[in-house]
């Protein structure tokens, strides 16, 4: 029911488009913009072609991005994040983490749910094509990011533990004041925040998000 209550709201954000054409992805738009594919059946028994461009540089004053669907190459609706735009079957939802987008599907009336495909010269493009083409070498690297936070959060908590415990009248209460097993020097934890910062982007461009782990790094 929430999901319900939350996805009404998304949809009574968005306003219509203006007709303007969509521009196509460039090399340089890589780190600042998303945009992603779907293809539905239409009233003539073609196909249409929907397309969600986000561009993450881009924000209003309270620092809000939006997401903009066009149809057919025109610009058809716009909606601030999270955004749920109503399609033909279901609805597009889209939504943004702090290091990219951490949905953007097609959910159906019946509930299923589809990926939709992301610009071969985007980001998260490049990492799907290297996901065809190196299943292996694709599968390590999402495991090695994910064992990259949860080895920053258990850092992070422990330290946080120590902080917590260090004055005397909280250790007395808890038994004594906890020692991290790790203790990093202030240029350790930069760069181990740098690293965590990295693995939570490589999810975000396969839209993986776990709100402990890529929340943690966040």
């Amino acid at each position: 029911m929430f999901d319900d209550v939350r996805r009404r709201r998304a949809m009574g954000r968005v306003k219509p488009g203006d007709g303007r054409a969509l521009k196509r992805f460039r090399w340089w738009q890589l780190p600042f913009r998303a945009l992603f594919y779907l293809r539905l059946p239409d009233d003539d028994g073609g196909r249409s072609v929907y397309a969600v461009d986000v561009r993450h540089s881009k924000s209003d004053d309270n620092g809000r991005v939006s997401a903009h669907l066009y149809l057919d190459g025109r610009h058809h609706a716009e909606s601030k994040l999270p955004a749920a735009f109503p399609v033909p079957g279901g609805v597009v939802e889209v939504r943004r983490s702090e290091f990219g987008l951490k949905r953007c599907h097609y959910v159906t009336d019946d509930g299923t749910e589809y990926q939709l495909v992301p610009d071969r010269d985007s980001a998260e493009g490049r990492r799907a094509h290297f996901d065809r083409r190196h299943p292996v070498a694709s599968r390590a690297v999402g495991f090695l990011s994910a064992v990259v936070l949860l080895v920053g959060l258990f850092l992070v908590l422990t330290q946080l533990a120590e902080q917590l415990t260090r004055p005397e009248e909280i250790a007395r209460h808890v038994g004594g004041a906890f020692t991290a097993p790790v203790d990093l020097p202030a240029w350790g934890n930069t760069v181990v925040g740098l690293i965590t910062v990295t693995a939570s982007t490589e999810r975000a461009l396969r839209l993986r998000y776990s709100r402990l782990l890529d929340g943690a790094a966040g």
